[in-house]
Order: C-alpha cells, then sequence, then structure tokens
C-alpha cells in the first residue's frame, strides 16, 4: 500500500482538548491537571465508551497535563497511548498523523485542536478543556462539551 492509499483510507479522528490544568507556571509542558481536569478526562474516556467508540490506539502530545488527560480517558477505551511530539503544539496534520492507525483518538491543545478540524473539515468549532470533537470523511459528527459528556457517562 502507498503513502497515498494510506492517507485516503478514512478512519475516525477523535479530539480531546485535555482536562482542566493548573495555572500558569514557569515551566508549561509540567503543568499537571487539577482535580477538575481529572473529572473531566474520565467523563470524557467513559462517555466515549459508552458512545461505542472504538479507539485504536491514542496519540498525546507529550505535555504532562495531555498525557494524564489522555491515561485517564484511555482506562475506559482499552487504547495505547503513544506520545507524539507533533501535539506538542502548533500546526499538525491530524489525517497524516492518524494514517494507517485505524480509528484514533488524538489528545492536546487549543488552539490547534480547533483549527485542525477546521481544516479537516472546513467547521468553526472552539474545543472546551476536556471537550471531544469526533471527525470522519471530513464530516465534523460530534462536537461535545464537558457537561454533554459528564452526562452520557453517567458523573
Amino acid at each position: 500500500m502507498t503513502n497515498d492509499e494510506m492517507t485516503s483510507i478514512e478512519a475516525v479522528i477523535y479530539f480531546l482538548r485535555h482536562g482542566d490544568a493548573e495555572h500558569e507556571t514557569s515551566d508549561d509542558a509540567a503543568r499537571e491537571l487539577t482535580p477538575k481536569g481529572e473529572r473531566q478526562s474520565e467523563a470524557a474516556g467513559r462517555a466515549l465508551a459508552a458512545l461505542g467508540a472504538n479507539v485504536d490506539v491514542c496519540l498525546s502530545s507529550p505535555k504532562v497535563r495531555a498525557e494524564q488527560t489522555a491515561r485517564i480517558a484511555c482506562q475506559h477505551l482499552s487504547a495505547p497511548v503513544e506520545i507524539a511530539e507533533e501535539l506538542r503544539g502548533g500546526p499538525f496534520d491530524a489525517r497524516h498523523l492518524a494514517a494507517g492507525r485505524g480509528d484514533v483518538l488524538l489528545v492536546g491543545h487549543e488552539p490547534d485542536f480547533s483549527n485542525a478540524v477546521a481544516e479537516l473539515t472546513a467547521s468553526r468549532v472552539k474545543l472546551r478543556k476536556g471537550g471531544v470533537a469526533c471527525v470522519e470523511e471530513d464530516l465534523l459528527h460530534a462536537l461535545l462539551r464537558p457537561k454533554e459528556l459528564r452526562r452520557i457517562a453517567g458523573m
């Protein structure tokens, strides 16, 4: 299979913005989730599982708050978590990053995720902390806020 064929295969890409984190510190990458952020991450994972998301792999920003979000959410999805430097911050190619991996959960930051969703779907969105967007075949199928994820998760 060529690289062009791999990038043309459509899969589901879930975008999960990291949960609420500590206030700015001298080391932004080391900021950890707050208890609220941990609850948001838990709700996201439970809700995606309740909705039948079949995540093959989770790719996370290496920043602590994103990796913590990924590990908490993926406890409910039975998906391995891998660190992806491309998600550290700034523009990235979501389709290329997810190519050949099946259904993928990306965990990272704003405004990068809203920009990636817009690039894929031409939809203007703003992901809240702990929120999820679901994209398949260049269509935005869902945009879920943390409060909606809590309801779906039964929390």
